[in-house]
């Protein structure tokens, strides 16, 4: 009984990871869209999100069967919980993806970024692949480390978020449309990167069983 009751966690550990890089890899492809103004990436990106909902279906079902069936308590009880979370993140994540994939679907064969904010834009992609390869491997491999090093490149996005939104404050920001897709695009990175540190603390928090600082 204990032995199918740990292959069934080690199953949702396995869905967990393969939903993480799934959501890194429509992120990836979103921001190629974005940046690239390409519709069929675009397109590839909304497609994946049905995924996505599938696998964290899945782990819900999973999840609550665990804990219907078997009753897990202290250390057991932890890793069930905290999985049930991770995946509601995670689908958070390829929602963001999605929405990015959207705006620039939306705006083809236009840019939705205006040349001038295209080199930030262009590092909070490449911060969001990084974050979203390293949250994959928080999670296949319970890294505590790594996992802290996570907030270091969230600091990085949260500075560029900031600086978007004092270019809209300071300077001309064009049309309405543009001016509403660069706040809405600049909150999707912004909060992709918090969904990337909420996981990463998860992970954290499973292996020592304690709360990461905020």
């Amino acid at each position: 009984m204990r032995d199918t009751y740990h292959d069934a966690l080690d199953s949702v550990t396995d869905e967990l990871v393969a939903m993480s890089r799934l959501v890194a890899s429509m992120m990836e492809r979103a921001s190629a869209a974005l940046l690239e103004a390409d519709r069929e990436k675009a397109e590839a990106v909304i497609e994946a999100d049905e995924e996505i909902d599938s696998i964290n279906q899945e782990v819900e079902l999973s999840t609550t069967e665990l804990i219907a069936l078997q009753q897990p308590v202290a250390t057991d009880l932890r890793i069930v919980v905290s999985s049930m979370r991770i995946s509601t993140t995670l689908e958070r994540m390829g929602d963001l993806a999605q929405h990015i994939a959207k705006t620039a679907r939306m705006r083809y064969p236009d840019h939705a970024v205006p040349p001038e904010l295209e080199p930030v834009f262009r590092e909070m992609a490449s911060i969001a692949d990084r974050m979203g390869g390293q949250m994959g491997e928080v999670l296949a491999s319970k890294d505590v480390d790594l996992a802290r090093r996570i907030e270091a490149d969230d600091d990085r996005m949260d500075d560029l978020h900031r600086s978007v939104l004092d270019h809209l404050l300071a300077q001309d920001p064009g049309p309405v449309n543009q001016a509403v897709d660069v706040t809405l695009l600049n909150r999707y990175y912004e909060r992709y990167a918090d969904h990337a540190v909420s996981v990463a603390r998860r992970v954290i928090y499973l292996v020592i069983g304690e709360r990461a600082a905020t």
